[in-house]
């Protein structure tokens, strides 16, 4: 082969890999923007230059699971992004909602379970803990079809009418969460972080600030506090529950926890009591300041001059 050919074709080699790379880098942003079967595409052909990446293998579970119909590439994907993975996070992911009453997901919990367990003994409830990391899961579930519904919103100025069936599903997921823990509850009393980890015991938590009746969260408050100050529960769902309480109560907010659609269809904190202390209060309870809560969950500036109490 001549030298001009050689030349040749290791450049058409370099603009093939070279494009397919390029390509593959917006399979988070094919999933984001909801195109999931270019998201695949993409993922596949990430993944075909790097076979050990499991990451990208993980990414390619869950836009499978998302599509509600292709388990068993989901499932395959899975099992190899979890080879080495002991963290029990997969547990709780609510893009792994379709896959839940599959046998092949109890492996999977048995699996995470187990592995997470050698490095990080004292569950002392391991089968409630896994009940509560499911409870995550369905609390979180339509989250990724709800996202798209509000980039739409911000979009076009309406909400789109394919969100209504997926909301009614949601509301339904909600009303089997919380007569769940309720059950829990009645069974095994509060579930604490000695009892069932910290992120199996954050499940109560969300289940109760998503309820659509605020008596309910007005009625758990109390335990809610007691287990944030005892180091039992999340202090930061905590102050999510006491915000959205004064907020529906048409109060100022103490921690800078609940937003609002401003005018520009942009999100920003409902009014805040004291807004010059606010940091002080959410010190208290071991949160970040709300200048960096706000960058980060909303891209939102913060600049209000703080005081101590």
């Amino acid at each position: 082969m001549s030298l001009l050919k050689k030349n040749l074709t290791m450049a058409l080699w370099l603009v093939a890999v070279l494009a397919g790379y390029c390509q593959t880098l917006t399979g988070d942003q094919h999933k984001h923007n909801g195109d999931l079967e270019a998201a695949i595409a993409a993922y596949k052909m990430q993944l075909g230059l790097d076979p050990s990446d499991r990451k990208i293998a993980y990414n390619l579970a869950s836009v499978f699971a998302l599509t509600y119909y292709q388990k068993d590439s989901a499932f395959h994907y899975l099992e190899k992004a979890l080879v080495g993975d002991s963290a029990l996070m997969v547990l709780t992911d609510s893009d792994f909602v379709d896959l839940l009453e599959d046998e092949r997901w109890g492996h999977i919990e048995k699996q995470q379970m187990f592995k997470y367990n050698v490095q990080n003994p004292g569950i002392k409830n391991k089968t409630l803990a896994l009940e509560l990391l499911k409870r995550i899961a369905l609390d979180q579930s339509m989250d990724y079809f709800v996202h798209q519904a509000r980039t739409s919103f911000m979009e076009n100025g309406h909400v789109p009418h394919w969100f209504y069936p997926i909301n009614a599903m949601k509301r339904q997921y909600g009303k089997d969460n919380y007569a769940a823990l309720l059950e829990i509850i009645d069974l095994y009393g509060w579930p604490g972080y000695s009892v069932v980890g910290e992120l199996a015991a954050d499940a109560p938590l969300l289940i109760i600030n998503h309820h659509p009746d605020d008596s309910v969260r007005v009625e758990f408050l109390p335990i809610l506090k007691k287990a944030c100050s005892e180091g039992e529960g999340s202090c930061l769902e905590y102050a999510k529950i006491q915000d959205r309480i004064l907020v529906n109560n048409q109060q100022p907010q103490l921690y800078g926890m609940q937003f609002r659609y401003n005018a520009d269809r942009e999100l920003e904190p409902f009014e805040i009591f004291e807004p010059e202390k606010v940091n002080a209060r959410r010190k208290a309870i071991g949160l970040e300041p709300l200048e960096h809560y706000l960058k980060r969950k909303i891209n939102y500036i913060w600049s209000i001059e703080q005081k101590k109490y």
